[in-house]
């Protein structure tokens, strides 16, 4: 539960040390490693995520229980260790790759929860995430971890070295300029919300369409160059802006009336049984562009259903009848302005999907998230918690819109700008800086502490195990 408090809304960073001191503790001690980790992480898991039960217990369970066991594989190794130089091995270099590991596996993996996400709460530890990421932070605090539970032994040293790498961390990334920025760019956000909130209703997606046309027709003509609509925005078998022409010819009017270009969510059936997720382009002449950005990483069990014929059995799967088609690759949008990526909701909580935008030159990354389904639970508020360490990793300003809130921009390399409330029907606008100079360290190495702790744990365990066989 301390662990949970890390996070928002609770928003306690300091503790996330402590907690994970606690845990560790407790592994050295346990007669049962293996069990007591994965009561950790199932704890740690449902108190952070219980609102994925807003979808229905079906959906909150399996990702409690298949996560909630990486803790306890995580322990009973640790627990192996003997000596004192083996358990911070074990601990720091098996904790870089459980993190590793559950991010990708299984069913494309679960990034939420990271333990280096709350570090993003102070300025000066999201500073350093230009140079080593989030999955940085989560190996230092875990070292830092270590260094506690040995000093209560007595063992002081350790922990001198974890702070002592910290506080050399932090001082390199004060060193290191910040990437250049170009001219303000106008944004706006328009965040139309639902017809009907907390429920479905009939022609729900006509009438989401509806809502933020309606909002877009009140931004004034050449006040902002860029307008972005969030996921979901438009879709459905009569609202989406590719397969209705008089949909796309009422955006096309107001980017051409506003002199703005046009990034729009939506979704778009393509059979009986599948379905894309993308974000469509106009440019400031109010042309439709012929290219469009499609969601790489889809909801397993929200989505689509994975090994679907395996699942048929459960009701409450009826709810996904279509599985999403994944996109294929990065895309960058240039405009007059400058170049723009795009994720879209769940793929923005991982960190590889926007360093991908980053490296093949996005100067401005837009979120297009929904996150209706949620209501008023801390998911907006945790998602943009981490997308706020996209922008300090990447360098990069985000443009975070959401259906129905919470929408935001992130400046300054993770600086939260205002912010709206769950349901508010409104038009969010702020000036945005274009990323122009070089690339972030962690934009062109990406993960290499979680690589260095993870060589490095296991060239200390390899080491121990031979001289004990000496």
């Amino acid at each position: 539960m301390l662990l949970v408090l890390g996070f928002p809304p609770f928003s306690q960073a300091w503790l996330v040390p402590i907690a994970l001191a606690l845990f560790l503790w407790m592994v050295r001690t346990a007669r049962h490693p293996f069990l007591l980790g994965t009561l950790f992480g199932w704890a740690f898991f449902a108190g952070l995520i219980w609102w994925v039960g807003k979808l229905g217990f079906i959906a909150v369970a399996p990702l409690v229980g298949v996560f909630g066991i990486y803790p306890g594989v995580y322990a009973w190794l640790v627990a192996k260790a003997q000596s004192d130089a083996t358990f911070a091995a074990a601990a720091v270099g098996g904790w870089a790759a459980l993190e590793a590991v559950r991010v990708r596996f299984p069913v494309g993996g679960f990034e939420w929860g990271l333990t280096g996400y709350p570090m993003g709460e102070y300025a000066i530890t999201r500073s350093a995430a230009d140079l080593i990421g989030t999955s940085g932070w989560g190996v230092l605090l875990m070292f830092w971890a270590v260094g506690l539970v040995l000093a209560v032994k007595g063992h002081w040293k350790p922990l001198a070295v974890a702070i002592g790498t910290i506080v050399a961390v932090l001082i390199a990334a004060a060193l290191i300029p910040d990437r250049a920025r170009g001219n303000a760019v106008p944004v706006a956000i328009v965040q139309g919300s639902t017809p009907c909130p907390l429920t479905h209703c009939f022609n729900e997606r006509r009438a989401t369409y509806e809502m933020h046309l309606a909002l877009t027709r009140t931004i004034p003509a050449t006040s902002v160059d860029l307008v972005v609509w969030p996921e979901g925005s438009t879709g459905g078998f009569d609202a989406d802006p590719v397969l209705n022409s008089d949909v796309q010819e009422a955006i096309s009017a107001e980017a051409e009336r506003t002199q703005a270009a046009f990034l729009v969510g939506g979704d778009r059936p393509v059979s009986d049984t599948h379905w894309i997720n993308a974000v469509v382009v106009w440019d400031s002449d109010g042309e439709v562009a012929l290219v469009e950005y499609r969601k790489r990483h889809p909801v397993p069990f929200g989505e689509y259903i994975p090994a679907r014929p395996l699942f048929d059995w459960i009701p409450a799967l009826s709810q996904v009848p279509r599985d999403m088609i994944p996109g294929v690759g990065a895309r960058v949008f240039d405009f007059d302005f400058g170049r723009v990526g795009t994720v879209i909701s769940f793929e923005a909580a991982f960190a590889r999907y926007g360093r991908d935008e980053a490296m093949i030159g996005a100067q401005l990354l837009v979120v297009a998230s929904n996150e209706g389904s949620y209501e008023f639970t801390p998911v907006s508020d945790q998602f943009i918690g981490m997308t706020r360490m996209r922008a300090a990793e990447l360098g990069l300003d985000v443009v975070h819109a959401a259906v129905s809130g919470k929408s935001t921009f992130i400046t300054d390399g993770g600086v939260i700008g205002e912010t709206t409330e769950f349901l508010d029907e409104t038009v969010l606008t702020a000036d945005v800086r274009l990323a122009t100079g070089l690339p972030t360290f962690y934009t062109r190495w990406g993960e290499w502490v979680q690589a260095v702790a993870v060589v490095a744990g296991a060239a200390g365990l390899r080491r121990h195990r031979l001289s004990v066989r000496r």
